[in-house]
């Protein structure tokens, strides 16, 4: 029996569910330690907008960089995303929201000169790492011109 005014189907999903984490992610990390390990620098879960209340996974405040490190379940990855068999209806939706609020996330930080960047969680880190090095050191040299 689920808690009452719950959205699991029963008390240990919502368990599995309130131990998902949000941030700090192991595909995250890894990206973040290449980055790092570049030499550059950047705040962690923070808002680009302080007046959006949304957060990139990291954000390059001064070249204007905002990264989003997707995992495939929640905003539904073309390749590895698959209905729940649970609470479908919720679910989807829930997953469909998430999809919508990213694309406005993206046009509203692009109306306010910010270059975002999407990787899904499956994306080798390495490849990530190097888009979002060549992208942060272009828009610094671009504003030194």
């Amino acid at each position: 029996m689920p808690p009452e005014g719950s959205w699991a189907s029963s008390a240990a999903n919502r368990r599995n569910m309130q131990a998902i984490r949000n941030r700090d992610t192991k595909p995250e990390q890894t990206i973040r330690r290449l980055v790092h390990a570049q030499g550059l620098r950047y705040r962690v879960c923070a808002r680009p907008l302080p007046e959006l209340r949304r957060t990139a996974d990291m954000v390059f405040r001064p070249a204007k960089v905002a990264v989003f490190v997707d995992g495939c379940y929640w905003h539904g990855c073309p390749q590895h995303y698959v209905p729940p068999k649970t609470n479908p209806g919720y679910w989807s939706s829930k997953v469909a929201r998430n999809r919508d609020r990213d694309r406005d996330t993206d046009e509203r930080l692009a109306e306010n000169g910010w270059l975002v960047l999407r990787f899904w969680e499956h994306e080798s880190a390495d490849d990530c790492a190097a888009k979002i090095i060549s992208a942060v050191t272009s828009r610094r040299h671009a504003r030194l011109d």
